[in-house]
């Protein structure tokens, strides 16, 4: 594997390519490819590398934090799916009498999967909704959805604000930042980059049009602002970024550590309908004898 990338990497200096189109052979993301090359304007190569670095382990933490906790729940439904199916056939036909929790478990299983197809239809529709809509547009819209949008938020403003502050601090002007934009690999990079040509160029300044856009926090425009009357934007930004990757990964490793619980809240009360589906009709029956 590694004598493959290297192959790949030498092949690409080969025909004459930079870093960036190294990065796009290797599958490197359109976030992660934007960045170096972004790098290559503003000459913090290195420095932006080491973020990356950063952020990817970070990334990489959370999704294997993830995983752990997912897998154990997974293994779980699993099994419970499996009992259900035993139960349905073996015990319920046992029973005289039936309640809510025995007909909850005989059709537990076609519920549970009917579930998972639902949500893997309703997946498979947005991700076709999302490819026909703007990359504005699908961004503003994830950011007001109740939970996912404070993530959203934080993630689209460290990101930018990072950008912004490094191509700043190396004298870049904001006319040639949104030319730059618009020659990324990233869509919602070139969208943003064009949309903010046009506000640039009607007279508002980076800090008015940065309030149009709801899936940047308003906090990030206050930072410019104050680092605009500091005439140190790019120093500002870079530090406020810094913050808010911080913020960001803290609160999605929080937010990892709460699937667990909620499965297991679910798979406890599936418990105890089993438990109620097999008593009741023998507390019915004792009561009967009473």
């Amino acid at each position: 594997m590694a004598d493959d990338y290297t192959d790949r990497m030498q092949q690409t200096l080969l025909n004459g390519q930079g870093l960036p189109e190294m990065m796009v052979e290797l599958g490197f993301s359109d976030a992660v490819v934007t960045q170096i090359s972004l790098a290559d304007i503003h000459g913090n190569t290195q420095k932006s590398l080491l973020k990356i670095e950063a952020y990817l382990t970070s990334l990489m933490t959370v999704r294997k934090k993830l995983i752990e906790v997912a897998t154990y729940p997974i293994i779980l439904l699993t099994f419970l799916v499996l009992i259900m199916l035993g139960l349905k056939n073996y015990l319920l036909p046992q029973l005289e009498e039936g309640n809510l929790a025995t007909s909850l478990i005989a059709n537990f299983p076609m519920i549970f999967l009917g579930t998972l197809a639902l949500l893997a239809m309703a997946a498979l529709g947005l991700y076709i909704y999302s490819l026909r809509q703007s990359r504005i547009a699908l961004a503003s819209r994830l950011s007001r959805m109740p939970l996912l949008g404070p993530y959203v938020k934080l993630y689209l403003t460290a990101y930018y604000a990072r950008e912004w502050g490094n191509l700043i601090g190396q004298g870049v002007d904001m006319a040639q930042i949104v030319q730059l934009m618009q020659g990324q690999k990233s869509l919602l990079f070139q969208e943003i980059g064009k949309d903010m040509e046009s506000g640039l160029m009607s007279g508002r300044d980076f800090r008015q049009k940065v309030l149009d856009y709801p899936f940047f926090l308003r906090e990030l425009s206050l930072m410019i602002e104050y680092g605009q009357v500091k005439s140190k934007l790019g120093k500002e930004l870079e530090i406020y970024a810094e913050e808010a990757w911080e913020t960001f990964f803290s609160k999605l490793t929080r937010a990892t550590q709460l699937v667990q619980p909620l499965v297991f809240i679910g798979v406890a009360l599936v418990i105890v309908m089993i438990y109620a589906a097999m008593l009741l009709p023998i507390y019915d029956n004792m009561g009967g004898y009473l």
